[in-house]
């Protein structure tokens, strides 16, 4: 997705998305990072934050969820916390509707690029303090992070250890650290841990000027990529098959190889 400043019209434009595909035959789909909005200012996409519980996004993804009887992770949107900033939040909805899960994105945004590009999401975000999972069907457990969240190896490990065995990485990459570093990360985060890792990405130029690297990719638990989408709006698929967790996790079982260690 390119999100603008609109949520109704982002909301509009995602449900479009989901049922396209839905309609080609997908049991769970996955949006990028601010689905709902993206504004150039943290001042600006405050103002339009909602509670949790009068958030429009909540029951339109949860009676999109029920309307296709598909299982649908809304990767994140802005809600207020109690000390007024707002919570970067994934949905998780099951195929009645339900909203199952919610996790808080643990990792902000606190870099300097260059003199033109810097974030500190900590002004504008509370951070969340609990990794999440969640079970999606009787084969497959879902571990939820968002964007930053990727450069944290020990979270994705914990999650898998946990049994989660598909990572979501939600995600509104910039540019630079895109080309960078977007696609290595997110193979290794797969060969660690065995798992397939979906990353939903917000692609192009929003309000302000800024700039996401987009390339959504679905990787396999072995680090190949199945699928990505480099440009531009739309959908990407893959069958996954938990006989490849498996494959992948019996050939290399490094989660089973911690050892202690003193430094």
């Amino acid at each position: 997705m390119t999100s603008g400043q609109d949520i109704e019209k982002n909301l509009e434009k995602a449900g479009g998305l989901i049922r396209q595909a839905s309609n080609d035959g997908a049991g769970f789909v996955a949006t990028p990072e601010n689905t709902c909005h993206m504004r150039s200012k943290s001042e600006q996409g405050l103002y339009k934050v909602m509670a949790q519980d009068d958030h429009i996004g909540v029951p339109f993804f949860s009676d999109l969820a029920a309307e296709l009887g598909i299982t649908i992770l809304a990767g994140s949107m802005l809600v207020k916390s109690l000390d007024g900033k707002a919570h970067n939040r994934s949905f998780l909805f099951a195929k009645d509707g339900v909203l199952t899960a919610t996790y808080d994105k643990i990792h902000l945004f606190d870099v300097s690029l260059d003199k033109d590009e810097e974030y500190s999401e900590s002004d504008y975000i509370k951070a969340g303090d609990k990794a999440v999972t969640a079970k999606i069907n009787d084969d497959f457990t879902l571990g939820m992070s968002i964007c930053y969240d990727l450069r944290f190896a020990h979270l994705y490990r914990d999650m898998a250890k946990a049994s989660a065995n598909i990572l979501s990485v939600s995600a509104a990459f910039t540019l630079p650290t895109g080309i960078a570093h977007w696609e290595v990360l997110l193979r290794a985060r797969a060969i660690e841990t065995g798992c397939y890792v979906i990353a939903p990405a917000q692609f192009g130029e929003h309000e302000g000027g800024r700039k996401t690297y987009g390339h959504s990719m679905i990787i396999d638990p072995w680090g190949r990529i199945m699928s990505q989408k480099q440009t531009g709006e739309g959908v990407i698929y893959a069958d996954l098959d938990i006989n490849q967790v498996n494959k992948a996790r019996n050939s290399i079982p490094a989660l089973k190889h911690d050892r202690k260690y003193s430094i």
